[in-house]
């Protein structure tokens, strides 16, 4: 490169560029990524377009604690940190650390000889320096000579010295002492870019203990890959992190399993997020189904073409002991007659007795026998019977007392005040790209079990045989899991399906507001278990102590959760976790949102047009 010196009459007096750096045509890869010019002036340089200012560190904390660089990494803005280590060779070190122990011997036999009162810090530094003494002739610790420098990044001189303010005071939190390197910042920049040169020799003895608790280098953004490792190519994008303005793309396809569980508050956002991911998932060909609680998917199904079944209207049915249509499995029956138990199990609110158990599973062979049906899949187009049938097969086992016990029970779902949903066959059979099952239309009474009979649909579906291996990835979506969750048969029923769903190119959504029921049931934690992607948002402070123990949430993240604004969580992936805030595009907001006040300017804007 070739100096030359460069003045400017518009600048400022006290900032008057003392010389300029211009590249050449040299050849190398220098030639290609460097800057077009660089000018340095007392407090700052101008690399190409934008300016700079290193920053060095003078003074460091008395005891540091794992990744005590954090602060400084987290700032929300270009920041280039470079530490320069070297070791230093253990009789050097010794001789060192020797001298330093006579002075601070010295100082204290002067102090007491003339009567002056002992300096607590001269005090604290000789046993320090007694105990690294210790530890260095064991061989437990060693001695490195470090040097840490910032190199702070901003597009214009205002923004610089606002930007350095910042990390000043980000340093000062964890007492951290920075100074600017005055007339030395082309030393400086060139310090904190990766090329191994410590130009500016600020350096600063450190033990092994200190040194490694910088290590690994604390970041909130998600790892890249490492080098070596492929690219990722999908992905879906989960948002902005507020801590370092970074995007977060996440790929729950890539990961171990396909599941994940959102937990938050009432009002966090977690509806708004999941219209998010799951319109961004239909972009790139996903199937989407959704357990629909309170209609708010509606909207979002109606502008992507997809399909709506609404549970509890009139003439809307669904038939429980129905065959999936080309299942040609031999053991399907069996299948069937295990969900029914599990059905029977939700409607009761409880598992029956063993005697009622053995009664049902003879009712359900028989009644599958009368209207025509065995193992035999040439058999299995036939016209199912319904739960009023079954209802008469256990009548008609007069003999068992337990059978006619059984059948009363189950009385109100099929003649009584619960049996519209059940008195006939399937009147809808859903397809498409987005299915949306309703269910605010049902009574609070059978919700559970509305919700279990969409999954049945929704998964076999998924488990047919046709569907198994190919490229096509479902995403099934449960909102307000606790109406499953609550109850034991149902809970089991969602666990299997976490469990098996992978295998089958699909990705279950469990969300609920109700912490307390998915926590505090070993199934609910099951779930939560075989959920490779989990989402926290905003959460009561009654539920915090709970949601940090069952996820290793440090104080600070159950702080961010506490204070946390609409939208915005934290993705927890195994070891990986980083705070994100949902973002949308104006069109993505207008379908996702559930707010009564961009409802209502929405419709001010439709009855415009």
């Amino acid at each position: 490169m070739n100096l030359t010196r460069k003045t400017s009459p518009d600048a400022h007096p006290r900032e008057t560029p003392v010389a300029a750096t211009r590249l050449t045509a040299g050849a190398g890869v220098a030639a290609a990524v460097a800057p077009g010019s660089v000018e340095v002036m007392p407090r700052m340089l101008r690399v190409s377009d934008g300016y700079a200012c290193t920053l060095v560190v003078t003074g460091y904390p008395a005891e540091v604690g794992p990744a005590w660089l954090e602060p400084l990494l987290s700032w929300p803005g270009r920041l280039d940190l470079a530490m320069h280590i070297d070791p230093l060779p253990a009789p050097i070190a010794a001789s060192r650390l020797r001298n330093q122990r006579a002075r601070f011997e010295s100082s204290r036999r002067a102090d007491t000889s003339k009567g002056k009162l002992v300096d607590p810090y001269l005090e604290a530094a000789a046993d320090d320096a007694a105990d690294l003494a210790q530890r260095l002739a064991r061989g437990v610790s060693k001695l490195f000579r470090v040097g840490l420098y910032l190199t702070v990044h901003a597009r214009t001189e205002p923004e610089l010295l606002d930007a350095c303010a910042q990390v000043k005071a980000a340093a000062a939190s964890t007492l951290i002492e920075v100074q600017p390197a005055t007339w030395r910042h082309l030393a400086g920049w060139t310090t904190t870019l990766p090329m191994a040169t410590d130009s500016l020799q600020m350096l600063r003895t450190m033990d092994t203990q200190a040194l490694a608790a910088a290590f690994p280098l604390a970041s909130p953004d998600l790892p890249a890959p490492l080098p070596g490792d492929p690219q990722t190519v999908g992905g879906t994008l989960y948002g902005i992190n507020p801590d370092s303005n970074g995007i977060v793309w996440w790929d729950r396809w890539s990961q171990e399993n396909h599941n994940s569980v959102v937990l938050a508050r009432s009002g966090a956002g977690k509806s708004y997020f999941l219209k998010l991911e799951i319109l961004r998932n239909l972009h790139q060909g996903v199937q989407v189904s959704v357990i629909d609680p309170e209609d708010e998917y509606l909207r979002l199904a109606d502008a992507v073409g997809g399909s709506v079944v609404r549970l509890g209207h009139a003439g809307v049915k669904i038939n429980p002991l129905d065959l999936p249509t080309g299942d040609t499995r031999p053991d399907l029956l069996t299948r069937r007659g295990l969900f029914l138990h599990t059905l029977i199990s939700v409607l009761l609110g409880h598992q029956p007795p063993p005697q009622e158990r053995a009664a049902l599973d003879r009712a359900i062979l028989d009644v599958y026998r009368r209207a025509g049906i065995t193992a035999d899949p040439a058999t299995h187009h036939r016209s199912a019977p319904l739960l009023g049938d079954l209802t008469a097969c256990l009548r008609d086992d007069a003999q068992d007392a337990a059978a006619q016990q059984l059948a009363a029970r189950l009385a109100p779902w099929v003649d009584g005040s619960f049996s519209e949903l059940f008195n006939g066959p399937t009147t809808t059979l859903p397809d498409g790209h987005l299915v949306v099952w309703s269910l605010r239309h049902l009574p609070d009474e059978i919700r559970t079990v509305g919700t279990l009979l969409a999954l049945d649909s929704i998964w076999r579906g998924v488990d047919a045989p046709g569907a198994k291996g190919h490229g096509v990835r479902r995403l099934v979506v449960v909102d307000e899991a606790w109406l499953l969750l609550r109850d034991g048969e149902g809970a089991r029923f969602l666990f299997r399906m976490s469990k098996a769903a992978r295998k089958r190119n699909a990705g279950l959504t469990v969300v609920t507001q109700d912490v307390a029921d998915v926590l505090g049931a070993d199934l609910g934690q099951a779930v939560v278990a075989n959920a490779a992607t989990q989402v926290l948002l905003k959460q009561a402070p009654q539920a915090i102590d709970a949601v940090g123990a069952a996820f290793g949430l440090t104080a600070g993240e159950r702080r961010a959760l506490l204070t946390a604004r609409t939208g915005q969580g934290l993705l927890i992936s195994g070891t990986q976790r980083t705070s994100f805030e949902a973002v949308a595009a104006p069109e993505e907001h207008a379908l996702c949102t559930t707010s009564p006040a961009d409802l209502a300017a929405l419709d001010e804007q439709d009855d415009d047009l």
